[in-house]
């Protein structure tokens, strides 16, 4: 069977720097920290404060009343970010058969806030088993697809790929295979987080992956930085719609660019550690441009996995170097969580969308809070540190790397 080919003609994002797509591009380029103190919760007791939060967030400025208490956060900023990249898509029953528009939406923890309020309230009362008729719905994963197919009708391929931190970049690569083999239309791929709470705060902390640099926040996340000391926790959510390119293009549909490989691995090595010279990284990599066909020569572009853990950013650092070898130096990379934070199973998703708004315009946003050289770290890769640069993208490449050590990769090539 010939293999179709996959096009991006929809993008939707609600992130701690911008609650639309266009504010979140302007603020990637413009280097914007969506970093403060944690408003969610009391934290005073917490190891850490501070987090990105998504600013001045009202359900009621996009739900009805009766659905805010249907949904958690993480749903709704999966269903925000959905309706952005649907309505920038102009997909609908008048050009596309919904029997083929499949949901591939994720996070990768789903409703741990709820979850935890539902249970504290049980644990203070008198032991009556009282729950809320929407605990179930509103703390599992798959319901951001199920919320978003019952407002469409899309009615094809739903479900939701769950792997940590590499959760949404797995959705877009399902999504991906799902229209070349022919089994849809297009997909509304993606994935949302919403963890910031006493429990992802506090089961974070208890794993030392947070940093806990409460006299300076707005500084905390340095990617790559010699002082990194852990991810800052982030909020939100990216959706893309993924559609064959044939279909887009008889619809007159704007394209932003083509997705043309996915790969994914493990690193079969710790629950939570990289693997010290990241071999599966390296994999994922690997099997990414096998899966495109094109050779490492071609990448131009890396938005990293880069999360400002000590561990995890040498190890990227070094499976970067392994598969691109002396290619490694000409190709620019980023991580866009210096400024949003760690989305979770909604991180792969946003920075999907960074990565093809670079090729698209031209423009690769900054790692910001870049203070120190890592002497781990090879000073000739090319990172690109605290301002935006202009650079023509012919290939970009994201990184996506979870808890459990399963890892994902997507390129994606400039459409002309």
């Amino acid at each position: 069977m010939e293999s179709k080919r996959v096009v991006v003609t929809g993008l939707g994002a609600i992130t701690p720097i911008g609650k639309t797509l266009p504010e979140y591009w302007e603020g990637l380029v413009n280097g914007r920290n969506g970093a403060g103190e944690i408003t969610r919760f009391d934290s005073t007791l917490y190891k850490t404060h501070f987090a990105c939060e998504v600013k001045d967030y009202n359900p009621e400025d996009y739900f009805e009343k009766k659905n805010v208490r249907k949904y958690d956060h993480f749903a709704q900023f999966g269903l925000i970010a959905a309706d952005e990249a649907i309505a920038d898509s102009g997909i609908s029953a008048e050009n596309c058969d919904l029997d083929e528009v499949g949901v591939m939406m994720t996070s990768g923890i789903g409703g741990v806030n709820h979850l935890y309020h539902e249970t504290m309230e049980y644990a203070q009362g008198d032991g009556t088993p009282r729950f809320g008729p929407f605990l179930i719905t509103k703390m599992i994963v798959n319901m951001i697809g199920g919320v978003i197919s019952i407002k469409y009708g899309f009615r094809g391929p739903n479900y939701a790929t769950v792997s940590a931190c590499a959760s949404s970049t797995h959705s877009i690569i399902e999504a991906f295979d799902k229209i070349r083999v022919g089994k849809c239309i297009a997909v509304v791929a993606g994935g949302g987080g919403a963890a910031i709470g006493q429990l992802g705060i506090g089961g974070f902390n208890a794993m030392k992956a947070l940093s806990t640099r409460n006299d300076d926040p707005m500084t905390a996340s340095r990617p790559f930085d010699l002082n990194r000391d852990g991810f800052v926790m982030g909020e939100g959510a990216g959706s893309l719609v993924l559609e064959e390119y044939e279909h887009a293009i008889a619809r007159g549909a704007k394209i932003y660019a083509e997705v043309v490989g996915g790969g994914s691995s493990a690193d079969a090595y710790h629950i939570t550690a990289p693997h010290p010279e990241g071999a599966g990284g390296v994999l994922s990599m690997q099997r990414a441009l096998n899966d495109a066909g094109i050779g490492p020569e071609a990448i131009d572009h890396i938005n990293a996995h880069g999360t400002s853990t000590p561990m995890g950013d040498l190890a990227e650092c070094m499976a970067i170097q392994k598969v691109f070898g002396e290619h490694a130096y000409n190709i620019s990379i980023n991580s866009t969580k210096s400024m949003t934070g760690h989305l979770l199973g909604g991180a792969g998703a946003v920075e999907a969308i960074a990565t093809i708004l670079a090729l698209k315009n031209g423009i690769i946003p900054p790692t910001i809070n870049h203070f120190d050289d890592d002497p781990q770290i090879d000073s000739k890769l090319d990172i690109v540190f605290n301002k935006a640069r202009q650079r023509d993208i012919h290939y970009g490449l994201s990184n996506s790397f979870g808890f459990g050590g399963q890892n994902a990769t997507v390129i994606f090539k400039k459409f002309e």
